[in-house]
């Protein structure tokens, strides 16, 4: 077995951001010959030696990396995932590992994305990435917006529920070239990234950009959050979002995606009654319903109006999130209890959207993809490829 150089080791332990101890016991490095896991694990840093290919194996799960990296001659350059629009406090979570591995796990799939797109004879470079700046205004970039997707706010608020509204959106978006995916975890539920991490990010393309919302977040935010990161793609701008809005670049992508879901004008039929906060809740949830958003988002734009004052503003959202909060542990509470559950091939296409599917299931076809590219792809094992691609849709063909 090849040596491995120790400091693709720490560089793997440190991206991970575990501690020695930490990621000896996660690894198995138990205390032995007068030494502590995490002196045991130090010496494997630090010292030319071998490691042996089981303790490899776990690293490589723990640290969520591929085997072939601790073979490396040395630490790879670090993986630009462009700017982190989040707070401090979202920053720093016990999910930011998570994050870190989500985002570089997508980044590895939009290249072969790219690849792929590259060799069809129709691929073009998508004119609005990257066209426009926060300097022409929020106006602006909704109207460039609208006009390239064909978005009507009628027809999104027609569609009678959020996950409707939402998939309207999805295909509006999807079908100019960008791709899609909802995704809360790194494969299974034991690697949850709640959103108190994040909430979405783009990773701005000419080719393949893609926008990836966290599907642990409220389904009544999925449009927003959509709508957000899009704006991050018209500015050309890769990077993850939170929930919260301080800085200037996330501020400006909020008023843009809200000016559409709900326009300034309609505000003005919203008449603050009362100054006791639950009253006002309960206004804006009843504000909220046949709109199809969140009541976080008309809270945040009754802020930004100047219609409710910062302080009792974020005491609302407060009040919205731990309600929200408390019913998703009963509703994850009910689902452990219930027998079955929806079909994992449905909830998977579901999660990577129609234009995706289309492309993997067309590009295996001609030969473009293997079935293991495929499985990367897709994020699932080569096995589950041709099942997944076979009822994704009545336009793919079978036989892959």
């Amino acid at each position: 077995m090849p040596v491995v150089n120790p400091s693709v080791l720490r560089w793997a332990r440190e991206s991970a951001e575990l501690s020695l101890e930490e990621a000896a016991t996660k690894i198995g490095l138990n205390a032995a010959h007068g030494m502590a896991g995490g002196g045991r694990l130090h010496a494997l840093e630090t010292t030319e030696g071998e490691v042996s290919r089981p303790v490899l194996l776990k690293m490589a799960k723990v640290y969520r990396r591929s085997l072939l990296v601790f073979f490396l001659d040395a630490p790879p350059a670090c993986g630009h995932r462009g700017e982190d629009f989040r707070t401090v406090r979202e920053r720093h979570t016990s999910g930011e590992p998570l994050v870190a591995a989500l985002v570089r796990d997508i980044r590895a799939r939009q290249a072969l994305v790219r690849a792929v797109r590259e060799d069809e004879d129709d691929a073009q470079a998508l004119p609005f990435i990257g066209s426009m700046s926060p300097d022409d205004g929020a106006s602006t970039v909704l109207d460039s917006i609208r006009r390239t997707l064909a978005l009507e706010l009628n027809v999104f608020r027609s569609a009678g529920s959020v996950e409707a509204g939402f998939a309207y959106l999805r295909e509006r978006v999807e079908a100019a070239g960008i791709y899609v995916l909802l995704i809360g975890n790194l494969g299974s539920h034991h690697s949850v990234v709640d959103v108190d991490a994040f909430r979405g990010f783009a990773l701005a393309d000419a080719v393949a950009p893609f926008v990836v919302i966290n599907d642990q977040d409220a389904k009544s935010a999925w449009s927003f959050t959509l709508l957000h990161e899009v704006v991050h793609l018209w500015l050309g701008a890769s990077g993850v979002s939170g929930q919260h809005f301080e800085g200037a670049t996330e501020k400006f992508c909020n008023d843009v995606a809200s000016e559409f879901l709900l326009p300034r004008a309609e505000l003005a039929s919203f008449s603050i009654g009362s100054r006791e906060r639950t009253a006002i809740a309960l206004q804006i949830t009843e504000f909220a319903q046949g709109r199809l958003v969140g009541r976080s988002l008309v809270a945040y734009r009754l802020f930004r109006a100047g219609l409710l004052g910062e302080r009792l503003w974020r005491e609302i959202d407060e009040a919205f999130a731990a309600e929200w909060a408390r019913g998703r542990e009963t509703k994850r509470e009910q689902m452990r209890q219930a027998e079955g559950g929806p079909n994992y091939y449905v909830v998977r296409r579901h999660r990577l959207g129609a234009a995706l599917l289309d492309l993997v299931a067309r590009s295996v076809n001609e030969g473009l993809l293997t079935p293991t590219r495929a499985g990367k792809v897709l994020g699932v094992k080569p096995r589950n490829v041709h099942t997944l691609l076979s009822g994704a849709t009545s336009r793919l063909v079978h036989g892959v």
